[in-house]
């Protein structure tokens, strides 16, 4: 179905027309360079181009005041002076006498995006627009923003297309106070936004940025607010709060259309963020939510002021939303403790809201590692020096590394009476395998000498490893006779002779040989319902649901709260994904799982299905070609039972997963007491 692209060099004719500290980062440049890259990398040219047209009045009433909106008209005739003095009345906002129009288009364009993929026209897209929108209130500009592209195209949905809920992810570093004050009471729109808060000191300065500001009468529990209280957070810290709360809400909420406020001064060197996440970091978050909503993903650029980071992460953006393999996450540290104590705030702050977090602890007990920051009574906030300006500018780090995606986007191992699906390629191995590693796999898995069949079959998924391993292909489904034997000699052939890590993971209950995780190269993650004598350690996990692998809400939790953080912790070279005969899982939830487990090792991932699982060979080959997954539809509250064993296993190995943590060390005793 394609990615749109949405850009008109209309909006880059207007600037900053006299001395202003503030709003002279906010330059047309932020958008040339952009749109640039994107067409000398050959992005642009992958994507649908979509023309931009200015909102109608009637549009931008939706998010807006007649009397604001009236206001703003006027300023196309406005004398220099006369647009100073209009500007004075609102926060950190400059105008223009093209801005109105360029303003006009930026919502416009939003809507746009949202028509193309309403309509079916496109899967997903991108707008780049300026100014941007986050910060506009009802009756103000506010923060570079003239009118609220996002609240406006969010209303737009509701209205024209009949969307039923709309999740919101604002990963901008500011918080988007205007988004929340429009949605605050409405229950049909789950914002969520995290931002630079530092205990209030950080503009916009509000309380209402806080963690506890969770929205107000029928709305409450539907803004999800994640303060930074302090900066330098890198990919782990945001990774973190994605898995533990994001997620999982938004798979509770089961949204209809996702809007991303994609600002990305929330990442490395940016002047105002002062953060340390790599652009690739977006490709991840863009990647994680793309299964959400039937693949309904609208991203609308918001800020974004250094324009060597903006750049690419626009690019990581884009090329995510086109399907590319997302990169291995650069730099993945631990959460730090001050990540950490947000996080358990604001899943303390939501826990009377959603079932998937009502096992949250409480509140942190004793005082916050930065509170010392606070902004204290009738203290003033003070702006950041040339220098701390220039220090953040002068971060360096690594360029993202170059996206290649293989020639073959799924190969499949089937009997010679399966058909192959439409988009995939048949694999079949004729070459001779090395004498030593054909005795080896004779030895070790077929007792009987004259098993030709079942020979070929170990052989060729050996070889298809291989190219995956060149990244000659890069996912790959193979239909067996014994997922067992086949899952076990993927991990000895790539752990041994490829030397690469594995992640596991088994849906449903079967044999799992103990010694292939023995050598510390293999990370075993196995989901069911049979309990066993063999405990969990560290690198064997298992995750025993009352209902086993069929309840849905049981499954996510454990997807969520250990299944990803484990897997992003880890840093596997290859997944291998087997379904164990009678999981009992459903399909849309098989396909969510194969969505989410791309997430890892470029992509490669090695589905292992019984041979008696013709059925599934369709859905499972259109999951690893990029298709989006069906909706899981709301999700009801997990058992408790499954969610004090999720919680209870979680509590036991995140001395060892540092992701699995939600909490502060601090109140980590007491939680688990």
């Amino acid at each position: 179905m394609g990615t749109a692209l949405i850009y008109d060099d209309e909006m880059t004719k207007y600037k900053l027309l006299w001395v202003d500290p503030v709003c002279k980062i906010e330059v047309p440049e932020r958008l040339t360079v952009s749109h640039e890259t994107l067409v000398r990398t050959g992005l642009a040219d992958r994507c649908v181009s979509v023309p931009v047209r200015e909102a109608t009045d009637a549009e931008i009433l939706l998010a807006h005041s007649e009397e604001y909106l009236e206001a703003v008209k006027k300023t196309p005739y406005m004398s220099l002076e006369d647009l100073m003095e209009f500007t004075r009345q609102y926060g950190d906002v400059y105008f223009h006498p093209n801005i109105y129009h360029c303003a006009k288009l930026a919502a416009g364009a939003a809507l746009q995006l949202v028509d193309s993929v309403m309509t079916g026209k496109v899967r997903n897209g991108m707008a780049l627009v300026r100014p941007p929108g986050h910060h506009s209130m009802r009756s103000a500009a506010n923060g570079f923003c003239v009118f609220n592209n996002v609240a406006i195209a969010a209303q737009y949905a509701k209205q024209k297309y009949g969307v039923q809920r709309v999740l919101i992810v604002d990963w901008d570093i500011h918080h988007g106070q205007g988004v929340q004050y429009c949605f605050e009471d409405d229950p049909s729109v789950l914002y969520f936004s995290w931002h630079r808060y530092e205990h209030q000191k950080f503009w916009p300065h509000l309380r209402d940025s806080d963690y506890d500001i969770v929205g107000k009468e029928k709305g409450a529990g539907f803004n999800i607010n994640v303060p930074w209280n302090k900066v330098g957070m890198e990919n782990g810290d945001y990774l973190s709060v994605f898995c533990h709360v994001l997620l999982p809400v938004a798979y509770e909420f089961c949204p209809d259309l996702v809007l991303v406020c994609a600002g990305f001064d929330s990442a490395i060197g940016d002047p105002e963020g002062e953060m340390c996440a790599t652009p690739d970091v977006f490709a991840h978050l863009t990647h994680l939510l793309m299964n959400l909503a039937g693949g309904k993903l609208c991203a609308v650029l918001e800020g974004g002021y250094n324009l060597t980071s903006l750049v690419q992460s626009v690019c990581q953006t884009v090329q995510t939303l086109l399907g590319d393999p997302v990169p291995r996450p650069a730099s993945l540290k631990s959460p730090c403790i001050s990540a950490l104590e947000s996080l358990q705030c604001v899943r303390s702050a939501h826990k009377a809201y959603w079932s998937c977090l009502k096992h949250a602890a409480d509140l942190p007990a004793s005082t916050i590692s930065t509170r010392q920051i606070k902004l204290g009574e009738g203290e003033e906030t003070t702006e950041k020096g040339e220098e701390e300006e220039k220090d953040a500018e002068e971060k360096v780090w690594p360029e993202p590394p170059k996206r290649v995606t293989p020639p073959v986007c799924a190969a499949l191992v089937l009997p010679d009476d399966v058909a192959c699906p439409e988009g995939c390629e048949c694999f079949s191995f004729s070459e001779d395998l090395d004498p030593l590693l054909a005795s080896k796999l004779r030895e070790s898995f077929l007792r009987d000498a004259d098993d030709s069949t079942a020979f070929i079959t170990l052989s060729t998924l050996i070889a298809l490893t291989e190219k995956m391993e060149k990244n000659e292909i890069c996912s790959g489904l193979a239909l067996v006779p014994d997922v067992t034997k086949a899952m076990t000699s993927i991990v000895q052939h790539v752990t041994t002779v490829l030397s690469n890590r594995v992640l596991v993971v088994c849906v449903g209950d079967g044999n799992v040989p103990s010694h292939i995780t023995e050598d510390r190269e293999t990370l075993v993650v196995q989901m069911g319902s049979a309990q066993t004598e063999e405990q969990s350690c560290k690198y064997y996990i298992r995750v025993c649901l009352k209902k086993g692998c069929s309840d849905t809400s049981g499954f996510t939790q454990a997807v969520f709260g250990l299944l990803l953080p484990l897997g992003y912790e880890y840093d596997p070279g290859l997944v291998v994904l087997v379904r164990m005969p009678d999981s009992g899982v459903s399909d849309s939830l098989w396909q969510q799982l194969i969505g989410l487990l791309q997430s890892f090792a470029l992509g490669h991932t090695l589905v292992v299905l019984q041979e008696e699982e013709k059925a599934l060979i369709g859905l499972t080959a259109s999951s690893l070609l990029g298709n989006p997954a069906a909706s899981l539809k709301q999700l009801q509250a997990p058992l408790t039972e499954d969610t004090e064993a999720i919680e209870k296993l979680r509590h036991r190995l995140q001395a060892d997963w540092k992701f699995l943590q939600t909490t502060a060390p601090q109140t980590q005793r007491s939680d688990e007491d």
